[in-house]
C-alpha cells in the first residue's frame, strides 16, 4: 500500500472528552509542518492554561494540517465510549487525509484502535510526541468551543464552567433540571 519511498508523513491523533456526562468525544488528527521544529507552547493540552490553549490552538489552525472527528452522545449511548473515540478518531484521519495523507499516524494511549495506516499506540503520547500534543490542542479547545455553544442551548447546567465533566455544580443541575439532549445517559447516575 506504501511505497518505502514516500516521504513520511506522521500525523498524531488524540481526543477530548472521554469522561464527561454531556458533550461529544472530539479527536483529532494532526501533521506539523515539514522542517520546523514546534514551538515550547505545544505540548499537552492539559498542562496548558485556557489562554495558553487557545493561542496554541491559533498557531496550529495556521500552521498546521488538521483533521477533526466527533461522535455525539446519543451516539455513545447507543455504541459506548470506545467505539465512539475510534469512530471520531477515524473521521479525523479521514478529513485530514482530504488535505494531506499521512503514511503513518501516533495515536495517544493505550487502545488498539484499527485504522487504514500503519500506526502506534503511545502511552502519554500528548507529553512526549508534538505532532500528538498538537492534536491533543485542537481536540480539547474544540470540544470546549462547541460546551460554551451548549451552554447558550441548554442554559442552567453550567456547561462553560465545567465543560460537561462531573463535578458537583453539574449534578446539582442535573438533580434539578434532569438530563438534556446532550447528557450521555450512560453516564450518569441519575436516570
Amino acid at each position: 500500500m506504501y511505497s518505502s519511498t514516500m516521504p513520511s508523513i506522521t500525523a498524531g491523533i488524540d481526543e477530548a472528552g472521554r469522561g464527561p456526562l454531556a458533550g461529544p468525544v472530539v479527536a483529532a488528527a494532526c501533521i506539523l509542518p515539514t522542517g520546523t521544529t514546534a514551538p515550547s507552547f505545544i505540548r499537552d493540552s492539559k498542562a496548558l492554561e485556557a489562554n495558553q490553549r487557545e493561542e496554541a490552538f491559533a498557531w496550529v489552525q495556521e500552521h498546521c494540517c488538521v483533521g477533526i472527528g466527533l461522535s455525539s452522545a446519543s451516539f455513545i449511548d447507543r455504541f459506548g465510549i470506545l467505539a465512539a473515540t475510534e469512530r471520531a478518531m477515524q473521521q479525523a484521519v479521514s478529513m485530514l487525509a482530504l488535505a494531506k495523507r499521512p503514511t503513518y499516524l501516533l495515536v495517544d494511549g493505550r487502545d488498539k484502535f484499527w485504522f487504514d495506516y500503519p500506526h502506534s499506540s503511545i502511552i502519554k503520547g500528548d507529553m512526549l510526541e508534538p505532532c500528538i500534543s498538537a492534536a491533543s490542542i485542537i481536540a480539547k479547545v474544540t470540544r470546549d468551543h462547541m460546551m460554551r455553544e451548549a451552554d447558550k442551548a441548554f442554559p442552567g447546567y453550567g456547561f462553560v464552567r465545567h465543560k460537561g465533566y462531573g463535578s458537583e455544580e453539574h449534578y446539582a443541575m442535573l438533580r434539578k433540571l434532569g438530563m438534556c439532549a446532550i447528557h450521555r445517559k450512560s453516564f450518569t447516575r441519575l436516570r
